[in-house]
């Protein structure tokens, strides 16, 4: 089964880091196999709209709770930080394939129409929000520090043999389920792409690529502060105006 060649253990093994730390209080959502601790802001406004966020690869939920969905609520929007199988209290262990599907189960979770809700995907978690993207009609999509070709970094650090397939039979399996240019050719909604310009982990390239595939719905920006794992220690108060900025008007509707 194509699927269950991305949940090769090797995949999971060679990308995929989880800790365990989690938010204090958190909002279970039941997917196949698992039960994710996610972060959903307690009794939000019936009319809010919502941020779906999917964070990096070593990361938690709970590290973008204080910098990132606060302020965001305080400036009268809702925030569900979506968990990982294995990762921060969520049960189950990490698999690429089966998380694509538990990215749609975060994203229902909010309560709300897909409409009210920017998904927005950092690193790793671009793979899951624009997953949403191509399976709910969101209200808007943010990439940060994102992956264009799942393939190319997956062959960084495997080879095909190690899967029990060849090339031909990993990029099949990249292509039916990881094919992003697809995707965003499927989400017909407006499309914010950060990354920095000393991104030595993912390349610039990659954001460039997703704008492009976006076309006249994207908007690029690329930041000369910071890598990979320091944007937003150099631009965080610029992203959390774009963003919000965003949700503003996923808001007004």
């Amino acid at each position: 089964m194509i699927v269950g060649l991305l949940d090769h253990p090797v995949i999971a093994e060679r990308y995929f880091f989880p800790r365990p730390d989690r938010v204090a209080e958190p909002c279970w959502v039941d997917v196949e196999g698992a039960r994710l601790a996610c972060y959903r802001t307690p009794s939000p406004p019936d009319d809010a709209a919502w941020l779906v966020h999917f964070h990096g690869n070593g990361e938690v939920a709970a590290d973008w709770l204080d910098d990132f969905a606060r302020p965001i609520e305080r400036r009268g929007h809702a925030v569900l930080l979506a968990e990982y199988r294995g990762y921060g209290g969520s049960s189950g262990a990490p698999g690429l394939g089966s998380m694509l599907d538990d990215a749609l189960a975060c994203v229902d979770a909010t309560g709300a129409l897909p409409s009210r809700a920017l998904v927005y995907g950092r690193s790793v978690g671009s793979i899951f929000a624009l997953h949403a993207a191509a399976h709910r009609p969101l209200g808007g999509l943010v990439i940060e520090s994102g992956i264009a070709d799942v393939l190319e970094r997956l062959a960084i650090r495997l080879t095909p043999r190690e899967l029990g397939t060849d090339a031909a039979g990993l990029e099949a399996a990249v292509r039916a389920h990881l094919d992003h240019e697809a995707k965003l050719a499927t989400y017909g909604g407006p499309v914010l792409v950060l990354h920095a310009r000393r991104d030595h982990m993912v390349a610039p390239s990659h954001a460039t690529r997703l704008a492009a595939w976006a076309g006249a719905r994207a908007e690029l920006q690329l930041f000369d502060r910071g890598d990979h794992n320091s944007i937003h220690a150099f631009n965080g108060p610029a992203i959390l105006d774009a963003v919000c900025a965003r949700l503003d008007r996923v808001a007004a509707g």
